[in-house]
């Protein structure tokens, strides 16, 4: 997860799912919601670990977005592909335990797939 220069808001509960991704511990079962009005500067779709964009870790830049965190938002049913459309909503790290849903608030910044 990239923390460097990206701007978010979060409540507590996303503040322990995102200490969790750090540390490489299990996340709580807890809801929560963050925000990145400014957008990202991107991250791996499927590697919570990684902290750079390599040929094959899907690295996606999302525009302003909300993140949902905790079981609720799983059944979303939003797309779980390795490199979704960043201006629809998406599971980012399907299938792993830090999975959570990413809502779009604006449109995706440019070379963002």
């Amino acid at each position: 997860m990239i923390m460097g220069t990206d701007k978010m808001c979060n409540v507590a509960n996303s503040m322990e799912f995102i200490h969790a991704v750090m540390k490489h511990v299990p996340p709580p079962d807890k809801v929560g919601v963050s925000y990145m009005l400014a957008g990202d500067e991107g991250a791996s779709n499927t590697d919570p670990y990684t902290t750079s964009k390599t040929a094959d870790n899907h690295w996606i830049v999302t525009g302003p977005h909300i993140m949902a965190f905790g079981s609720p938002s799983k059944a979303l049913g939003y797309t779980e592909a390795n490199d979704p459309d960043p201006n629809k909503p998406y599971m980012m790290w399907a299938g792993t335990p830090y999975e959570h849903a990413m809502i779009p608030a604006g449109p995706s910044k440019s070379g963002s797939r």
